[in-house]
């Protein structure tokens, strides 16, 4: 197994950045560089630059439904060299979720509606998976959705539903039979936020941000049509598309671009008068992180590997779930620890000492902090994923 680029992937890469110097907007770049909330609009306007360049579905789909026909490697370089530039992250739910669900699993009519739907920005969509009773154990969801003539008329709640608020099509799993195992009795179906009966609420963060919601569903009548699959053919379809979240939340181009950021910092704090990254503690520290992303980078190729000649991976994506989940919160702990004082998430002048070390990008570092310990958590806990592996992979 060659785990190098080829001369063709470097050639790539070289066009990545090319046109991410030419394209990619300055305010967003600078947004995203420290750390600042985005709104719609400006994940619109990347989406339509992307799209523009015939790229943003380019990660995700094959070429018959409008993708580039690109590698698991070209979109390994792709997602690396945007964490590089500060590009915003692309939107998972419509792109990198649902559309690949359609495509696997959808009729020709859904595929024809709403893929391009999902391109051009028509349609912004949201995920319906968690219940206030059912996060990693999504089996045990109780949102109920009854057959009534050509319609399902849908009770229950959703919960951490990220950026719901901006969306206007939400997919949800639901259950359709409560007799039998559960994992027989789900369906994955999608509605549209407008349906009366609907109702949104934001969860404020520990941090002070809007990012997750809890939805409501009383009465929610949606078209029989809206069924993806066959009724209680949705285990099958969640598993299918939590292996592509699982995979995309790693994020290995993030954390290669945190821990550049993490030595420069160590670079510019002082201890005693020296430069943190002196520190023989606080160097090794760095040096652990920095062993652990190598190995997982070495590990995630292995597996672009298999998916780009074997086909898509299975339960292994949870390794990457895993270690890359524990690694950027390792590195967003020690660039808390290299802060010190100015890290508090309300930190007053005093608190920072020399204000010059001090950097745009490092007053939400707390935010940043305390938002990334869900990593861990969602996409199934990192505690699942080991079960998974276990069962799996061990075959105990």
């Amino acid at each position: 197994m060659d785990l190098n680029f080829t001369r063709e992937e470097e050639e790539f890469r070289d066009e990545v950045r090319t046109f991410l110097d030419e394209k990619l907007p300055d305010d967003l770049a600078e947004k995203v560089r420290i750390g600042g909330e985005l709104e719609k609009d400006d994940m619109e306007r990347w989406h339509a630059i992307l799209n523009e360049k015939g790229w943003l579905a380019a990660p995700f789909w094959p070429k018959e439904f409008g993708g580039q026909g690109w590698t698991p490697v070209e979109r390994h370089i792709f997602e690396e060299e945007c964490a590089r530039a500060n590009a915003p992250r692309i939107v998972p739910f419509g792109l990198a979720m649902l559309g690949p669900v359609l495509q696997k699993f959808g009729t020709k009519a859904q595929q024809e509606y709403y893929l391009p739907r999902i391109l051009d920005g028509t349609d912004w969509w949201c995920q319906g998976y968690s219940e206030p009773g059912a996060g990693s154990d999504l089996a045990s969801l109780k949102t109920r959705a009854v057959r009534e003539g050509d319609e399902y008329v849908i009770n229950g709640q959703k919960t951490w539903t990220t950026l719901g608020q901006h969306a206007d099509k939400i997919f949800c799993l639901v259950r359709t039979k409560t007799d039998g195992k559960p994992q027989e009795g789900i369906s994955f179906i999608l509605v549209d936020l407008d349906t009366p009966g609907i109702e949104m609420r934001p969860i404020k963060l520990i941090e002070g941000g809007h990012e997750v919601n809890e939805v409501f569903f009383t009465d929610v009548r949606v078209p029989a049509e809206n069924l993806v699959g066959e009724e209680n053919q949705g285990w099958t379809i969640a598993k299918f598309l939590l292996t592509h979240e699982r995979t995309n939340i790693a994020g290995v181009g993030f954390s290669m671009k945190a821990l550049e950021e993490l030595k420069a910092l160590a670079r510019r704090m002082k201890r005693h008068g020296r430069p943190l990254i002196e520190n023989p503690l606080f160097a090794a520290r760095i040096a652990n992180a920095e062993i652990e992303l190598e190995a997982m980078k070495i590990t995630n190729l292995r597996m672009l590997y298999t998916a780009q000649t074997q086909g898509a991976p299975g339960p292994e994506t949870s390794i990457l779930k895993i270690k890359g989940t524990v690694i950027r919160q390792t590195l967003n702990d020690l660039s808390r620890r290299a802060l010190g004082p100015a890290a508090a998430p309300f930190p007053s002048e005093e608190m920072f000492g020399n204000a010059a070390l001090v950097a745009p990008e490092d007053v939400n570092n707390a935010a940043d902090y305390f938002n990334n310990r869900k990593l861990s958590i969602f996409g199934g806990s990192n505690e699942i994923q080991r079960n998974i592996l276990t069962k799996a992979m061990l075959e105990l």
